[in-house]
């Protein structure tokens, strides 16, 4: 199974601190996020090359880091691939990038774990994978606890055998408490329909648009992610990150 991380966006919600400096990189705890996501997939086995999706404006902060962090973690293979947007206003989208990747790097026979390089959690994604592996495609979730709190996500509903039976992103009215997280696994059968989604002139953006056309066509299963969770979306959130994680 092959990763990709996506990484190519200029997040300038955190501006001035991403001006310079992808968002992915910054340091939660004295360490950069992007290796807090690796350590989620350290006990995740069978792994193949982990592929970093980034921009052109960060591609070279990119290889700088990953040549420093393999020669610590020789056992993760990782790959940056640069998408040649230099903007935010020339950028290809989440779902681009994916499909992007796959084109380029020849992946569409391969199984794939997508993940976000600002999402932090406390706990291994092993038991994601185990779980995923046996289904056409999965997506993380988080039970948030609260009703208002969920209005800021997408918000999914599942019936008994855990797929989801309805997806929308920010609800007025929420259908329950679950997150939908940018943690997916694809099987090469839910891959292949990326080009399809992307041909029919769909939201290039927001990966979750994707798991929103895709589970009305095939079954897409939850999976909830226990322990702590945090989408570094804000300078609040990314405080609240290195206070929690200093503690791990």
């Amino acid at each position: 199974m092959n990763v990709i991380i996506l990484a190519a966006g200029y997040a300038t919600r955190l501006y001035p601190l991403t001006l310079d400096k992808p968002k992915p990189l910054l340091e939660v705890a004295g360490r950069p996020i992007i290796e807090w996501v690796l350590d989620n997939l350290a006990e995740v086995p069978s792994l193949g090359t982990i592929y970093i999706v980034t921009n052109d404006k960060f591609a070279s902060d990119f290889r700088v880091w990953a040549e420093s962090y393999q020669n610590r973690r020789p056992a993760l293979e990782l790959k940056i691939v640069n998408d040649g947007s230099k903007s935010d206003d020339d950028k290809l989208g989440a779902i681009g990038d994916i499909n992007f990747v796959i084109s380029r790097e020849n992946l569409a026979q391969r199984d794939l774990l997508i993940i976000a390089g600002d999402n932090l959690f406390s706990e291994s994604l092993r038991g994601f994978v185990d779980y995923a592996k046996n289904t056409v495609a999965t997506v993380a979730a988080y039970d948030v606890g609260d009703l208002e709190a969920i209005k800021k996500y997408g918000n999914i509903a599942i019936d008994s055998n855990n797929n989801i039976t309805h997806f929308e992103e920010k609800p007025e009215k929420p259908r329950s408490t679950l997150a939908a997280l940018a943690v997916y696994y694809y099987s090469r059968e839910a891959s292949a329909l990326l080009t399809t989604y992307l041909a029919a002139g769909n939201n290039p953006d927001q990966p979750g648009r994707f798991v929103q056309w895709l589970y009305q066509r095939k079954p897409v299963n939850a999976f909830q992610i226990k322990g702590k969770w945090l989408d570094i979306g804000s300078k609040e959130t990314l405080a609240q990150a290195n206070e929690l994680f200093a503690k791990q």
